[in-house]
């Protein structure tokens, strides 16, 4: 089962550019209006992982720094590298392989299948591309 871990991670608050209520632990991203919208392709660049439910408007509340709960799009391993895949879902990230996607986290509670929620730490103050 998934968990917190507190008091460690950077968070910010930013208007939610789209109706994200059905999308916590997913990965975000800005939009050119500096809202927070759901990632929508491998190779977005992640701004953090949304913590709570907003509607278009509200307050988004996203982890860019730290440790979180992250929903994933298939089974993860611990310690395996990762980044978000077209439906902002955490997906393995292979050095070498995935050139043109972000790595910006890493696994430490594995998911099982689609959909499970997974524990990561994340860093997405300053992705780096799977080369």
């Amino acid at each position: 089962m998934a968990y917190e871990i507190a008091n460690n991670a950077v968070k910010v608050s930013m208007p939610a550019g789209a109706d994200l209520s059905a999308k916590q632990y997913y990965f975000v991203k800005l939009n050119s209006s500096a809202q927070v919208v759901l990632c929508a392709a491998a190779t977005d660049i992640p701004f953090g992982v949304l913590q709570n439910t907003p509607t278009s408007g509200q307050p988004a509340e996203v982890v860019v720094v730290g440790g979180t709960k992250l929903v994933c799009g298939a089974a993860i391993a611990t310690a395996v590298v990762i980044g978000t895949d077209s439906a902002g879902k955490a997906d393995a990230k292979t050095a070498g392989t995935d050139t043109t996607e972000y790595a910006v986290g890493l696994v430490i509670l594995a998911s099982a299948a689609d959909g499970d929620v997974a524990t990561a730490v994340i860093n997405c103050a300053s992705p780096n591309r799977a080369a």
